[in-house]
């Protein structure tokens, strides 16, 4: 089963890409209601390179009750560059697996996000985002998934702008 995403952000693809790149930006993503704690006692690198493997926990933050646990999931990094008819086209592949709690059910966890420069504005970016998933829960784990992606959506077009690394300057600033 897969849910796909497709997005225009208010940032270039470069920005983009590092922040897929980026153990906090990840975070934030599924914030302000889901956390993701390390399980390595050294933390989360403070980059997601090729190779990484990176067990978070993740946990609903009630701010009232504390978290509550949701489970363990392996990230496992790989990244691919490829070309489509707009120009070159990066892909971060996380194909790791939910290790506990109900994720844990699927055999198949196959997570690509695509970043490109928009086609006719490059200062934007075309995001192309597709989970695959398997296993003997995976269609009754599908709508929740799907309304998590939808939120991930929207918090992608929120955060996006904020990825950049210089800001960019007014006439005031010279």
């Amino acid at each position: 089963m897969r849910i796909l995403l497709k997005l225009r952000l208010d940032c270039d693809a470069d920005a983009a890409w590092r922040a897929l790149h980026s153990p906090r930006a990840v975070g934030e993503l599924y914030g302000p209601f889901v956390t993701l704690t390390p399980m390595a006692a050294e933390g989360l690198p403070t980059s997601f390179e090729p190779g990484t493997d990176a067990p978070v926990r993740m946990g609903v933050d009630t701010r009232i009750a504390g978290t509550i646990p949701l489970g363990a999931q392996l990230i496992h990094v790989s990244d691919r560059y490829t070309e489509d008819r707009h120009g070159p086209v990066r892909i971060f592949r996380d194909s790791g697996i939910p290790l506990t709690g109900p994720l844990a059910s699927l055999d198949v966890w196959d997570h690509q996000m695509a970043v490109s420069p928009l086609p006719g504005d490059p200062t934007r970016t075309l995001w192309r985002d597709r989970l695959v998933i398997g296993g003997p829960t995976a269609a009754a784990l599908w709508p929740v998934l799907w309304a998590t992606w939808q939120w991930r959506g929207a918090r992608l077009r929120q955060l996006a702008p904020t990825w950049a690394h210089e800001p960019e300057t007014t006439a005031d600033d010279d």
